[in-house]
Order: C-alpha cells, then sequence, then structure tokens
C-alpha cells in the first residue's frame, strides 16, 4: 500500500516540477527553475521507493501516463492552454492504458 502513495506521491512532485519548469521561462527566474530541479530529485525518489512494491514497467507508465494527463490539465486550466478533441482523446487513451497496466498486473 505505501507503493501506492509513494507513486502518487511522486506523480504529484514531477507535476509540479513542471509547473515551475514553465514558470522558470528557460531558466531565468532562480526559484522556479531551482524548484524545478528539487522536485524532479524528490520524485525520482519518491519513484524508487514506489518499486520495493510495484513493478519498474507499471511504476513508469503510470508516472508517466497520468503525469502527462495532469500536466495537461494544468497547461489547459493554469496557462490557458487550448483543450482540442485531440488533446481530450489523447488523455482518454493514456486513462486507458494504465487501466489496462493495472488490470495486467492482478
Amino acid at each position: 500500500m505505501m507503493s501506492w502513495f509513494y507513486l502518487a506521491l511522486a506523480i504529484l512532485l514531477e507535476v509540479i516540477g513542471t509547473i515551475n519548469m514553465k514558470l522558470s521561462q528557460g531558466f531565468t527566474k532562480w526559484l522556479p527553475t531551482n524548484l524545478m530541479f528539487v522536485l524532479y530529485g524528490l520524485s525520482i525518489a519518491a519513484m524508487n521507493l514506489s518499486l520495493k512494491g510495484i513493478g519498474v514497467g507499471v511504476v513508469y507508465a503510470i508516472w508517466a501516463g497520468v503525469g502527462t494527463a495532469l500536466i495537461t490539465l494544468a497547461g489547459v486550466l493554469w496557462f490557458r492552454e487550448p483543450l482540442t478533441a485531440l488533446k481530450i482523446f489523447s488523455i482518454a487513451l493514456i486513462i486507458v492504458g494504465v487501466v489496462g497496466l493495472n488490470i495486467g498486473v492482478k
């Protein structure tokens, strides 16, 4: 159960790190640049801890897939990026893939 907590934490840290990447404006803003590096490092550490109880393929796919879906949502809501039918369809495919990976584990 703790493995899933660490995976969720890793995803959250990665998403916040990616938001800070955008806010860093190409490494020109000191605080978001440093937060990005710290958050990515913590995300990798939490992901490493999740590997104690979950397979590496499942962990990485969920981390990348859910992180991608969440950062897309953050881009739409926070950075006013357009939400297109293709983006919605692609996020749905990511969700289907993550569900399929979880079903395949059991």
